[in-house]
């Protein structure tokens, strides 16, 4: 990997990099809310890069994180050489959350956001910082509320950083998440007025996990009671329907615990369970 302090930046972008390195030194210190998805893992480079040691990044394990993203966490804030602590959180004990209305977002990271004020004001970091970028305010994302809330600063956001920009950031500095497909936790793939449950977010990784081994890098596995609707790239739901995968495909999703799988012919689109509301809430 490349030190952040080392990089010569292109022209597109120096000046946010500029800006985004101003706002950290700002800061002083920091706690990354850090999954190790392209946008946090590019944030704790830089915040890394820029404060060293006054730098830490903080990985919130529960249910409804798949145990590869945790142990690829773990990996990457290895690489990267920052500080890394991973904590648990209890949003499964919250019956606002286990409720799965479309605010189900607020009440996890209302947890998590609250439990990293606590930390860094124990070890005396000033800010709790989050990777949320340009490209978020498109979406229903009643997260950002929580983090309003508690005062997190979103400095990718506050510096004009879209999702494009971070990963051409993440490739000249050789992030391995450069090209990571996007990684919501496993409560997103349950219907709003689903109860979450262990056994559902459990039996969706298995079902997902699955169809990582055959080869599909892109993945979500809609849990409709005991239908699994399946997402994938566009470019892969011909070779998905395509025997003998398409029966494999089959086989291995029932044996994660769904009775029937459907292939969802549009393919993989960000938020696809936000279709089903009237109207999204603000």
């Amino acid at each position: 990997m490349t030190s952040w302090t080392n990089m010569a930046w292109p022209a597109e972008l120096a000046g946010k990099a500029a800006e985004l390195e101003r706002a950290l030194r700002d800061m002083g210190s920091v706690v990354v809310a850090y999954s190790g998805g392209t946008d946090s893992a590019f944030l704790a480079a830089a915040a890394h890069g820029v404060l060293g040691e006054q730098a830490e990044a903080v990985t919130a394990d529960s249910p409804s994180l798949p145990r590869k993203e945790l142990e690829a966490a773990r990996e990457l804030a290895a690489r990267i050489g920052i500080r890394h602590r991973v904590i648990t959180t209890r949003e499964m004990d919250n019956p606002a959350y286990l409720k799965n209305a479309p605010d189900r977002c607020f009440h996890c990271k209302t947890e998590l956001f609250t439990l990293l004020g606590h930390l860094a004001k124990e070890n005396e970091r000033r800010a709790v910082v989050d990777g949320v970028n340009t490209d978020d305010l498109g979406d229903y994302r009643p997260g950002r509320a929580a983090a309003g809330n508690l005062k997190v600063r979103s400095p990718l956001l506050e510096t004009g950083w879209s999702k494009a920009d971070i990963r051409q950031a993440s490739r000249l500095l050789g992030l391995p998440t450069a090209d990571k497909p996007a990684s919501a936790c496993l409560a997103s793939r349950v219907p709003y007025g689903t109860a979450i449950t262990r056994e559902i977010l459990s039996t969706v990784e298995r079902a997902e996990g699955a169809l990582h081994e055959l080869g599909f890098n892109v993945v979500r596995v809609r849990a409709h009671g005991k239908f699994a609707r399946i997402e994938l790239a566009p470019g892969d739901i011909e070779r998905a329907a395509r025997e003998p995968l398409r029966s494999e495909i089959a086989r291995r999703v029932k044996a994660a615990g769904f009775r029937f799988v459907a292939l969802d012919l549009q393919g993989y689109r960000t938020g696809s369970l936000n279709e089903d509301l009237p109207s999204r809430p603000t």
